[in-house]
């Protein structure tokens, strides 16, 4: 079992090469990949009233969290592949928006960066 990032990466190229299956993981077909799963994600919501989707019952829980599951591991498999560091990457990305989206404007509202 994994507990960092950095750890699940490595089981994932170690499950990959165990399978043979590295020729099968061009960023494209990864990126194709993780897009359906994300699709399999929403489908467990489809329909739902929005206050529906803050309390799953605990079996419908079950399948989103298999479904995140698949979702972060695909996209990890497309870091490992394209040699991203995801945790860089989300630090980056989470300081820009910091900066897109200052407090004293953003709070409470949902407009989009470059209209606020």
């Amino acid at each position: 079992m994994s507990d960092s990032l950095n750890e699940l990466q490595t089981s994932l190229r170690e499950f990959a090469r165990a399978r043979d299956w590295e020729q099968f993981h061009s960023p494209k077909n990864l990126a194709c990949a993780l897009s359906v799963e994300a699709a399999e994600l929403l489908d467990q919501f489809q329909w739902m009233p929005e206050h529906a989707s803050r309390e799953l019952a605990p079996a419908h829980k079950v399948r989103v969290a298999d479904e995140m599951a698949d979702v972060l591991l695909y996209l990890a498999q497309l870091a490992n592949v394209l040699g991203v560091d995801l945790v860089a990457e989300a630090n980056a990305k989470l300081e820009r928006n910091a900066e897109r989206y200052p407090v004293e404007r953003a709070r409470g509202v949902s407009t989009k960066y470059d209209e606020l």
